[in-house]
């Protein structure tokens, strides 16, 4: 089963969650003090920990408290942060041997401390209250308030809004700062969302220093599909004051994670591994990474450029006591911090090299555009994320997002895009509007690092947008028009280029942040404009050096007749000219050549090797006589999007990576799955179910079409958001059939029973809830028992439907033993029941030893699991 991070079960069969404590009433958000606009001046204790914070100075954690606290006799499922106020003294022993073995940093045992989790057994400020005092009564130098994630996936893949995720997170930083705590420590998170809403709530409701770490899987990337770089280049745009690595892996495989961080972060890095992978060996937990073996690691992170270590699970005071050698001998390592155009989705990033070009696409927005402006009217976005896959396939890198109407709420439909868009692409996202309110709407809540179009050289433009970009650690966009309109001459753009870079410097955006727009002007109107276009473009290169520039090519061509053909004219002599990113059509074959070539001649392309890939099979030989109108001639003016060209690089337009089935809606169905449009599959479905009974639309397109998707998903090709999207693309598409067979009389046949459950004392069921999803749009009937269950009553659950094959999921290193009795039980009274395991602590290994059939590291492993028990 996927790795495991929470999230709270729709509709689950489990009576005992009715019977939880009812969580407290809500809480009330008060003000923030530090929102876009407002100075945050970040409180330090002293000088070793600003020494710290500027890269000058080592600094030590502490190791693990779980794994500490089970040691000293915890029992298993017990919540952890409750012995603050139950064991005080317990929760001090442990925080006084790391401080004895050398640490610097104690960690407070808040890890789960969040209201939802919490779910009325104590208040949040009680606990940290309390928290906070067991750590000080340990006589650290510095308490660092835990905060751990919330348990659940965020909207749109998950339940939990984002505003409500800062809600929980915010409570949490208010009651750390109340509490007396040095800084705050973000740990473990695998969402970049939700990573994002725990950092800003943390900037904006008090000034203690964050640092903020994630966790990776051994493919390099979260559960969601974010790398080390991209983590990196968002949270530290975003302001984190360190950021980092922790759990999941041991040492040797954090290391070279962590070192792919150092080049992209402008703060400060940080690891704790883990002493290793977990094993039982007599009924205890123990590690595979000793001592020694975790200190030469360290050793090596050290001399690449980290400068903050310290322990996760497993880790003792032993190895705290090995790193403080370590640390005592060294002082930090100077590493290079690369100054390129960084932009980011959660799952890709976009770098340009100083020299390097971009395409961003322009297609996602209205202006001029008529079945656009009818698709935002309607709601029915479907239209634009095939734009945005057919922009991607075609190359473009970056997406321009606009939903500039007067009739509709921009506001709302541009947060909608943010979040569909994300569905079905990994590219990152440009946010363009003219209204502040909506910029800040989309980017506050998107899961990267977004590209802001735009700011001008307007005083009050400035004042609102800026402010925004800063806050959110966006890339900027600033037009050269000020309130005097658009200058004639380079010099006067240069002037309002000059304008804007310092004011966004003034708030904190480097230089690299910063795209200067000449902006283009039509010749048609004035044949001196692409002149001083482009000698604005040389003067913003030579006079603002680090600045990069883009321009809305097309632009130039208004009011003339054959526009792709001086177009690419016009953007080769941008290109030559110091033109950075191109915003263009990609789909238009004519301009993709002369970006692909310009980065032959530009060094870009290095051995011209993307140029030959693309180009080795094109010719230029005469088109063949032209047919009578409407024939079908080919040629640029009527031959669509590409011109008549070859297709672009990147793929035709079905993005169809295998093999589809033979027959037009079949096909239309397939790629629809693949691309994770839901809308119009119903439609398409129908389509087919008019000449196909049910079970072939089943077998034939839509499980195929899955099929393809897992091993896309397999080769790293496509990501958990892709993943997702496509199965509810397939969804929509089972249950317009099991309505249609509803109508007939008839049902759709299940693949067989699947019995879930995240184990006891474990809350954590994200990764579950996609294993039931993606299970139940392959045909089974899946019984969820939900989450914290016991393995008596799931084992009497498994009895009661005679289910063939259980799946069990843990997050949790406490909580393995759990799934240990429960499988035993289950050899006992249901030893026809296969069960398979997964979470983010198993691994094969893990997974034999607790006695399970099958390891699932992902959902996508336990669709092919269940293929191969039920068939």
């Amino acid at each position: 089963m996927a790795n495991d991070t929470d999230e709270h079960t729709t509709g689950e069969k489990d009576a005992r969650a009715q019977a939880a404590p009812a969580e407290p009433a809500a809480w009330v958000r008060p003000p923030a003090r530090f929102g876009a606009g407002a100075r945050r001046e970040t409180r330090v204790r002293d000088d070793l920990l600003a020494q710290v914070l500027a890269g000058k100075a080592l600094l030590l954690f502490d190791g693990a408290m779980g794994t500490q606290l089970q040691e000293r006799g915890m029992a298993a499922g017990e919540l952890p942060e409750l012995l603050c106020l139950t064991d005080p003294a317990l929760v001090t022993d442990v925080h006084a041997a790391y401080v004895r073995a050398g640490a610097d940093v104690v960690t407070t045992n808040t890890f789960g401390a969040s209201r939802q989790k919490l779910a009325g057994r104590a208040g949040v400020d009680e606990v940290f209250r309390a928290a906070v005092a067991c750590a000080r009564a340990a006589r650290p130098r510095y308490v660092a308030a835990d905060i751990g994630p919330t348990g659940s996936l965020l909207e749109p893949l998950g339940t939990l809004p984002f505003e409500r995720a800062y809600d929980l997170f915010a409570e949490e930083a208010l009651a750390a700062e109340a509490a007396g705590a040095d800084l705050v420590v973000i740990e473990t998170m695998t969402d970049l969302a939700e990573a994002k809403a725990a950092l800003l709530a943390c900037r904006e409701m008090c000034d203690l220093p964050v640092f903020c770490t994630m966790t990776f899987g051994e493919d390099g990337r979260t559960f969601l599909g974010t790398t080390p770089e991209v983590a990196a280049a968002t949270l530290s745009a975003l302001g984190a004051d360190v950021i980092g690595i922790n759990c999941s892996l041991g040492p040797a495989e954090v290391a070279p994670l962590v070192e792919r961080m150092l080049p992209w972060s402008r703060v400060p890095v940080m690891a704790q591994a883990n002493a290793g992978l977990p094993a039982v060996v007599d009924g205890v937990t123990t590690y595979g990474v000793g001592v020694e073996e975790y200190a030469q690691a360290v050793a090596g992170m050290l001399d690449a450029g980290v400068t903050v270590v310290g322990g996760c699970c497993g880790t003792t005071p032993a190895y705290v006591a090995a790193e403080r050698a370590l640390l005592d001998a060294r002082t930090p390592r100077p590493r290079d911090v690369r100054h390129d155009f960084v932009v980011a989705s959660s799952q890709e990033l976009c770098a340009l090299r100083e020299g390097d070009v971009g395409v961003i696409g322009e297609r996602i927005n209205p202006t001029g555009k008529r079945r656009m402006k009818e698709a935002l009217r309607s709601g029915n976005l479907d239209y634009v994320m095939g734009l945005a896959i057919e922009q991607a396939e075609a190359g473009a890198q970056i997406l321009d997002v606009n939903a500039g109407l007067p009739e509709i709420d921009e506001r709302a439909t541009m947060a909608r895009l943010v979040d569909d868009l994300s569905g079905v692409t990994s590219l990152p996202l440009e946010i363009d509007s003219a209204v502040p309110e909506t910029i800040e709407a989309a980017v506050r809540r998107y899961a990267g690092k977004p590209l802001v179009n735009s700011t001008n050289g307007r005083r009050d433009t400035m004042a609102s947008v800026i402010p925004i970009a800063a806050h959110y650690g966006c890339a900027l966009v600033g037009l050269t028009i000020d309130e005097e309109g658009i200058p004639r001459t380079a010099e006067g753009r240069l002037a309002i280029a000059r304008r804007i870079v310092g004011e966004a410097e003034r708030w904190g955006i480097p230089r690299e942040d910063v795209a200067i727009d000449c902006l283009a002007m039509a010749a048609s109107t004035d044949q001196e404009a692409p002149r001083a276009i482009l000698d604005g473009i040389r003067l913003v290169k030579r006079e603002l050096p680090g600045v990069r520039t883009v321009l809305g090519v097309s632009n130039i061509s208004f009011g003339l007749p054959f526009r792709p053909l001086l177009n690419a004219t016009f953007l080769a002599a941008a290109f030559s000219a110091g033109l950075d990113l191109a915003i263009m059509n990609p789909m238009q074959q004519r301009m993709m050549d002369v970006v692909n070539s310009w980065r032959v001649l530009s060094g870009e392309d290095g051995s011209a090797q993307s140029y030959v890939a693309a180009y080795a099979d094109r010719t230029d030989a005469p088109k063949p006589p032209a047919q009578a109108p409407g024939a079908g001639a080919p040629g640029e003016k009527d031959a669509g999007p590409r011109g008549g060209d070859a297709p672009a690089a990147g793929g035709d337009a079905s993005g169809v990576g295998g093999a589809a089935p033979a027959g037009e809606l079949e096909r239309r169905a397939y790629d629809l799955v693949l691309s994770g449009r839901k809308g119009p599959l119903p439609e398409v479905v129908r389509e087919l179910l008019a000449s196909h009974d049910a079970m072939y639309c089943v077998n034939e397109v839509l499980i195929p079409a899955l099929d393809e998707v897992g091993e896309r998903f397999e080769r790293g090709r496509f990501f958990l958001p892709q993943l997702m999207a496509s199965a509810e693309a397939a969804k929509a598409g089972f249950d317009e059939i099991r309505e249609h067979q509803a109508g007939a009389g008839a049902g759709v046949a299940s693949k067989g029973r699947i019995a879930l459950a995240t184990v006891k004392g474990d809350i954590h069921d994200i990764g579950k809830n996609i294993v039931r999803m993606l299970l139940e749009n392959y045909g089974y009937d899946v019984i969820d028992l939900g989450r914290d269950v016991d393995p008596q009553d799931f084992c009497d659950a498994v009895v009661r439907d005679h289910v063939p094959l259980a799946g069990l999921s843990a997050l949790m290193t406490a909580t393995v033993p759990a799934m240990a009795e429960t499988i035993a039980l289950l050899r006992e009274q249901a030893p026809w029941c296969k069960v398979m395991v997964g979470g983010a602590v198993l691994n094969p290994e893990y997974a034999k030893m607790v006695g399970a059939d099958f390891y699932a590291k992902d959902a996508n492993e336990s669709a092919r699991i269940a293929e191969q028990v039920l068939g």
